[in-house]
């Protein structure tokens, strides 16, 4: 009988009890450098012409230009009263349909690009699905043993209320 072998089987059988942690710090390497491969290929792109990264650019100005433009309308307040006031009152005369159609404009602009966002970054993975329900009918069980039966209140005065003809 070979004492190396004997050395093999025991630490197989050991493996059954206690995790190698050699192998599993291994498939951790390669869990991570699969997952920073994954984040590479996806913001890795190709670089356009000079058109591209104009309109790229542009792509990013809406929503600095709109906070950008409300801190500059709170500073032109502050500096000239009177000619802000007065551009306010020509902003009143404005018609409503045109204010409806500028808050159209904004929220189908915002909230695409929110919708886009979130529609990409709300997978849930069905492992996790199936350990909520599990949680959700572990609880609805305790709620069900906690109940008391259905003709008692499960309170001692007002089961005695009950008794007395209330």
């Amino acid at each position: 009988m070979s004492w190396l072998g004997l050395g093999r089987s025991v630490a197989q059988v050991a493996e059954v009890f206690v995790e190698n942690k050699t192998a599993r710090a291994a498939q951790e390497h390669v869990e991570h450098v699969a997952s920073v491969n994954a984040l590479q290929s996806e913001f890795a792109r190709p670089r356009g012409g000079w058109f591209d990264q104009l309109v790229d650019g542009l792509n990013r100005l809406p929503r600095p230009a709109l906070a950008a433009g409300t801190l500059g309308l709170f500073a032109y307040a502050m500096v000239d009263p009177i000619s802000f006031g007065a551009r306010m009152q020509g902003l009143a005369l404005m018609p409503d349909p045109l204010w409806w159609l500028l808050g159209a404009i904004v929220s189908f602009y915002f909230g695409a690009r929110e919708l886009h966002h979130f529609r990409g970054s709300k997978a849930v993975p069905p492992e996790q699905v199936a350990e909520v329900v599990r949680r959700v009918n572990a609880v609805e069980a305790l709620a069900e043993a906690a109940a008391p039966e259905a003709g008692s209140s499960g309170n001692a005065a007002v089961a005695a209320w009950r008794e007395d003809g209330g």
